[in-house]
């Protein structure tokens, strides 16, 4: 759907039975392989919703898009052009999928309440509620991915203790995000006494020969890869150039699709990801999504080889998520049109558990998430993938969960720093 010309000015929730989604897609641009079956997999999703399900609790779902082309001016254009809603549809949610978006609109989305859903993103300190009430990096932190990482090093080393005198090198996107794991790293390894290397690769990441140099001369065990776009691939072919095993490098979350290995070829044979998105089909979720949607000719996609990958299971699974939220929005004020501030309150009190996944169709895809005023993660583990050249396969058992309780004070910490420097008070439960 193309964008319509929304005015701006608040729009008050009437007893409507259609919910307005407002999407900031990046379909063309230098990410839009990335972008088309991320928003792929959510409007097949939404769709299902509508067409199989009869909507959610009887509400259906609209929605218009706005081409951002992963531009974060035009991002911000998109955002301030929908947030005023659509007949008589506030917009209760705004889901940027861009880390530097997400970054720019913490503030506009708090001042106008209008949740921000940044699933495997956004700024980490978010987590504390109580300073960020619209913001939500739900699933999966930052510092939650590179502390799954370690531990998954760990549980290849054959425990925690092995990791002391190891040494592990972070190859990170030299930008907000690349950096965003570096003081978790820090305190992960004062905590099991390996060492830790921080290596930042320009944008974007083209030439890495002098990167995989020094990586050569430390030596490490294991390389952490923080990438985005093109770094991934280039990293992977270097590291082979240079003689560095690849099944000793694990990729984060925008280092671990099947559109960042495979350009790689085939010494991309035995790395490792971490995401909280599991690729494949053999899901409850995606085998109702490929009978009732895709093989009837209305899915999204124009190319449905994306079925299944991680990008497009993250859109589907980022639609799990909105419709989880907004269902529980309406069990708490009646299934009708809800508010930004309606639907903070759905978000915040949003309960997935194991029961709930089940019945959704999305057991193993989707880990159990447990939400609160007081944490906006509500997950905290990851799922480790390894390719094999052909496709991504189990790369650990299970889910890989974090040290959070590790890494949770200083988040909090971190979060009353910045309602200091802000000037804003902390709310306590109960308040938006």
């Amino acid at each position: 759907m193309g964008l319509s010309v929304m005015t701006s000015s608040p729009v008050v929730a009437q007893d409507t039975r259609e919910q307005y989604i407002p999407l900031p897609t990046y379909r063309v641009g230098p990410y839009a392989s990335s972008g088309l079956p991320i928003w792929g997999g959510l409007i097949d999703y939404f769709r299902y919703v509508n067409e199989v399900e009869g909507g959610i609790n009887g509400v259906k779902l609209v929605w218009d898009e706005c081409e951002t082309g992963y531009d974060v001016g035009k991002g911000i254009e998109c955002y301030e052009r929908m947030k005023g809603g659509k007949d008589g549809s506030p917009t209760a949610i705004f889901m940027p999928l861009s880390d530097p978006l997400s970054q720019a609109l913490v503030q506009r989305s708090r001042e106008d309440k209008i949740p921000m859903m940044t699933p495997g993103f956004g700024l980490t300190e978010s987590v504390d509620g109580s300073v960020f009430p619209y913001s939500f990096p739900v699933v999966l932190t930052s510092w939650s991915e590179v502390s799954s990482v370690v531990n998954f090093i760990a549980e290849k080393a054959g425990g925690k203790d092995k990791l002391k005198g190891m040494k592990i090198a972070s190859l990170y996107h030299d930008s907000p995000y690349g950096k965003e794991t570096q003081t978790p790293m820090a305190m992960l390894a004062e905590e099991y006494g390996f060492e830790d290397i921080q290596i930042p690769v320009p944008h974007p990441g083209n030439d890495q020969s002098a990167q995989w140099a020094k990586i050569r001369q430390s030596q490490p065990d294991w390389v952490y890869l923080r990438g985005w776009g093109v770094m991934t691939p280039v990293a992977i072919k270097t590291a082979a150039k240079v003689g560095f095993p690849v099944d000793h490098i694990v990729g984060g979350t925008w280092s671990t699709s099947e559109e960042d290995v495979r350009p790689a070829g085939r010494v991309g044979v035995g790395y490792y990801g971490a995401t909280p998105w599991p690729s494949g089909t053999d899901y409850e979720i995606l085998k109702n999504l490929k009978a009732k949607i895709v093989d009837k000719g209305l899915s999204d996609l124009n190319d449905t080889k994306s079925f299944g990958t991680v990008y497009y299971n993250m859109g589907v699974l980022t639609g799990v998520l909105v419709t989880e939220a907004l269902r529980t929005a309406y069990d708490e004020f009646g299934a009708r049109t809800v508010t930004g501030e309606e639907m903070q309150w759905g978000i915040e009190h949003m309960q997935i558990d194991d029961a709930r996944l089940a019945e959704i169709g999305a057991t193993g895809l989707l880990q159990p998430l447990s939400m609160s005023m007081k944490d906006h993660e509500g997950g905290g583990a990851s799922k480790i993938l390894q390719w094999d050249g052909e496709g991504w396969v189990a790369g650990s058992e299970s889910w890989v969960d974090s040290d959070r309780d590790l890494l949770l004070p200083k988040v909090y910490e971190k979060a009353a720093a910045y309602a200091a420097e802000q000037g804003i008070m902390p709310r306590t439960e109960g308040q938006n």
